[in-house]
């Protein structure tokens, strides 16, 4: 197994040949989409099982490509043909991505654009109380906001509707925070306001339902969840969270501040879908009290993140859980053969996510996978 390699900008994208609008199949793509979702409407009725999912993620639509429109789509429609060339149970979907900070723009905040890289957004706030002080903005007035219902429109009128597509990338409070204060000042104020962190993320979880109410109206039945960086159908439930600083604070908190939240914007999608990077392993057992958790998401080798987990044993726990584990592992077939064994046992709801770079080298992982978990 290799190591992380860090001279990649983007570890689990796939170079692609993007696709014009006018150019793209989009019958065949619904008809394959929709055939594979019938395996996905099985699984997800199963109490456990394995489907596999090998992702399309391009880089540019995750950077600095993510600001052209028109560019993004021809992207994702080259990552949605190539796709099917690869041995799948999962179709990919449209992600209208535009950086981390869509929530956060309603305190005032835009974002900072840097030759060749994703956008990023400052803290323009020292604390808490200076961020409660400042009535926020709806979220789909803001720039940010606009330009994210344009590109959910502009993938709509292109694609005549007919592809399935996600909302843009959802952050937790607990990760919003950072966009609005300085961490160091935020664990502070954790130990010390855990009230007025609570309020804050109250309405941080208003703001995010807001604008996901706006976008579903958009999106309409060809919304899939959870979403951004999670293998997605339309017969799935919850809404996916990304949560990477849970890791960063103690479980007990956790549960008492952050989740509330969490569990409140998610919940007329059925539930939250969680995701951190790293390893959250030492988090499980608080992970696994969140109400109505339908999905989890973890880095599994160590050519998928630099800091994926080597416990692969403790998600065992997710077993018998009716909890469906989706599992990220960057690597070739043999790659994929010894962390499956690991991390496979009676009673899992397994999505095995690839990134094997050559159909014939999927075709491999696919059938090993298929193999072990039974």
């Amino acid at each position: 197994m290799n190591n992380f390699n860090t001279r990649l900008s983007d570890s689990q994208s796939t170079p692609v040949i993007p696709i014009k609008p006018e150019h793209f199949n989009f019958d065949e793509y619904s008809g394959y989409a929709s055939e594979l979702n019938e395996r996905c409407k099985a699984f997800w009725k199963s109490d456990s099982g394995v489907v596999v999912y090998r992702r399309m993620r391009v880089a540019d639509c995750f950077s600095y490509g993510c600001r052209d429109i028109k560019n993004s789509l021809e992207n994702q429609l080259g990552a949605l043909k190539m796709s099917m060339s690869f041995k799948t149970d999962v179709p990919n979907f449209l992600e209208p991505w535009y950086g981390i900070g869509t929530i956060a723009s309603a305190f005032g905040g835009d974002y900072l654009w840097y030759e060749g890289n994703a956008p990023a957004m400052k803290p323009r706030y020292k604390t808490v109380d200076e961020v409660l002080k400042h009535q926020p903005k709806e979220v789909a007035s803001t720039h940010i906001g606009k330009h994210t219902l344009n590109m959910i429109e502009y993938f709509l009128e292109k694609t005549h509707g007919k592809l399935p597509l996600s909302f843009t990338d959802s952050q937790s409070p607990l990760n919003i925070i950072g966009q609005l204060i300085p961490l160091d000042q935020f664990f502070y104020e954790l130990m010390m306001e855990p009230l007025k962190i609570k309020k804050l993320f109250d309405i941080l979880a208003d703001l995010t339902i807001a604008f996901n109410n706006e976008q579903q109206k958009l999106i309409g039945d060809v919304l899939v969840l959870p979403g951004h960086g999670f293998a997605s159908s339309k017969y799935w439930k919850g809404l996916g969270v990304s949560d990477d600083n849970a890791i960063m604070i103690s479980p007990e908190q956790f549960l008492e501040v952050a989740v509330p939240a969490v569990e409140k914007i998610c919940k007329s999608f059925g539930g939250p879908a969680f995701h951190s990077c790293g390893d959250w392993s030492g988090l499980i057992n608080a992970v696994l009290n969140i109400n109505n958790l339908q999905m989890v998401d973890a880095a599994f080798s160590p050519e998928t993140d630099p800091g994926a987990t080597s416990n692969l044993e403790a998600f065992h726990q997710f077993a018998r859980t009716g909890i469906v584990l989706n599992a990220r592992i960057v690597g070739n077939a043999q790659t994929i053969k010894k962390q499956i064994k690991r991390l496979w046992t009676s009673g899992m709801k397994l999505v095995v996510v690839t990134y094997c770079q050559s159909p014939s080298e999927q075709d491999r992982a696919y059938d090993i996978i298929h193999q072990i978990c039974v």
